[in-house]
């Protein structure tokens, strides 16, 4: 795997552990500039949103940019804005800084996995994506524990200072370490690689990579309360705990980064299967510790394997827009990271309990599986039929 690849994680694992860690640090920023609980909630929810629009829009605005060039552009607009927010007194401003900062950090995400695939292999797409997924899972396990232990030491404003440290070796090796374009490279054609979006195989996987994903931070939004309300551990356990969950997505990973680009329909299915009954059995069995130890760490692993399979898969779906493709990735997994917390929230706020979430991970997994399976059925009769 080229080293480029790894340095392109590490910039994803600062830019995860931003999208992330302000759950950790809404009281204090809520007290620190004075506004409620909800409207500082607001700032997560715009960075989620600004990560779904943005990814598609930065992508064909950096388009005819080199790829090295759009690369550093969004990183350190990134940086800057951090260091914007870190220094503002002003949740107004904050508050642009955060929609900023997802609009560069979608662009990005998307050029990394178009550049990451250009890289490698043609049938090594699964692994180079996991590479990239990974900095997102060490972001659960190190980044966002690390940000609101930052918090409750030196207040918010050191988490924000803290990303901006992680990002800048990224910057000097991206400079040094990512090829530059060829100078007969053609100017990709956007009307021609969104065209591909209209293809069914494309489609279907952005829908599943949206579900799965939903299913995951659907739970691990509200994993905290859980835990401490329903499984009964003291909060002081909560980063270990969390942690565990972000070392079973770091496996996971990694693992199915390599199942990905040579048994991916298999890992799909039974990963899928094993993941909805996992699920199921958290939410029944909640209460118990070390039956929630056991799934933190299981619904972890299987969770990221089967949606970055998904998301790799976006990637060969979208073979013929090497360009836009990564945009199309970027969507899928940030749609399943806004819808999944606001399905959360709904069950909560309805007064079903803390296991709500849980449940609605299950319905989500089920949902894709009757979805693909539906898919794989209209398929198999289309070829019998021509048959």
């Amino acid at each position: 795997m080229p080293f480029a690849i790894y340095i392109l994680g590490l910039a994803v694992f600062a830019q995860g552990t931003s999208e992330f860690m302000l759950s950790g640090l809404i009281p204090g920023m809520a007290n620190d500039l004075q506004v409620s609980m909800s409207a500082a909630g607001l700032l997560t929810s715009a960075f989620a949103v600004g990560m779904i629009v943005g990814a598609p829009l930065m992508a064909v605005a950096s388009i005819r940019w080199q790829r090295r060039r759009a690369l550093l552009t969004f990183l350190i607009t990134f940086m800057a804005v951090h260091v914007i927010g870190a220094l503002t007194g002003s949740f107004e401003v904050l508050l642009v800084t955060r929609i900023i900062g997802a609009l560069a950090n979608a662009g990005f995400l998307a050029v990394a996995l178009s550049v990451a695939m250009s890289m490698v292999p043609a049938d090594m797409k699964g692994r180079a994506t996991s590479v990239l997924l990974g900095g997102v899972t060490i972001a659960c396990v190190v980044g966002v524990p690390g940000g609101a232990i930052l918090g409750d030491l030196w207040g918010w404003r050191a988490a924000f200072w803290a990303i901006v440290v992680i990002s800048a070796p990224a910057v000097v090796a991206i400079m040094r370490s990512t090829p530059s374009d060829p100078p007969t490279r053609s100017i990709p054609n956007a009307r021609a690689e969104c065209a591909a979006l209209r293809r069914p195989k494309l489609v279907l996987m952005l829908i599943l990579g949206a579900l799965i994903n939903g299913a995951t931070f659907c739970s691990f939004t509200y994993l905290a309360p859980l835990l401490t309300d329903i499984s009964g551990f003291d909060s002081q356990w909560l980063p270990v705990l969390l942690g565990l969950f972000g070392l079973g997505s770091f496996i996971g990973v990694a693992v199915g980064g390599r199942l990905a680009d040579t048994r991916p329909l298999a890992l799909l299915i039974v990963g899928a299967v094993v993941l909805l009954v996992g699920w199921i059995l958290f939410a029944l069995a909640a209460s118990h510790p070390a039956v929630t130890l056991a799934l933190l760490f299981t619904q972890g692993a299987l969770s990221f394997a089967v949606g970055s399979t998904l998301i790799s898969q976006v990637l060969y779906a979208a073979d013929d827009a090497p360009t836009l493709g990564g945009s199309f990735a970027t969507v899928a997994f940030n749609v399943g990271a806004a819808l999944g917390p606001a399905l959360g929230a709904a069950t909560i706020g309805m007064g079903l309990g803390y296991r709500a979430p849980l449940w609605s991970s299950a319905a989500l997994v089920a949902i894709a599986l009757m979805v693909g399976a539906a898919a794989w059925s209209r398929r198999y009769r289309h070829v019998i039929s021509r048959a």
